[in-house]
């Protein structure tokens, strides 16, 4: 069975910062193409940041400039480093492997973004 563990999620000020961790398999780690997704209450799950298949990256509009993805190829570990919180980057965080037409989710991890 996948397993992709997130960790790192919480409550923090606007303009605060928090790092998410996503472990995976060495299998899927090194196959797959990992990357971060979210979903707001009342909203539709959406791309964070991402790997692409070449290495580069992606992030969404929203977030450019103050979120970063970043991979430990020795830990099989993803991260998304967040800075400059809003409140509306509050969301259930949710790592993600994916494979062609293959997907694998993590459980989900929510950030919070108040004062």
């Amino acid at each position: 069975q996948v397993q992709l563990v997130e960790s790192g999620g919480g409550l923090v000020q606007p303009g605060g910062s928090l790092r998410l961790s996503c472990a995976a398999s060495a299998t899927i780690f090194r196959s797959y193409v990992m990357g971060w997704y979210r979903q707001a209450p009342g909203k539709q799950r959406e791309l964070v940041a991402a790997f692409t298949s070449d290495g580069s990256t992606n992030y969404a509009d929203s977030v450019k400039g103050r979120f970063g993805i970043s991979r430990d190829n020795a830990k099989n570990t993803v991260y998304l480093q967040m800075n400059n919180l809003k409140p509306g980057d509050t969301a259930v965080y949710y790592c993600n492997a994916k494979l062609r037409a293959t997907m694998y989710w993590g459980q989900g991890t929510q950030v919070t973004v108040s004062s």
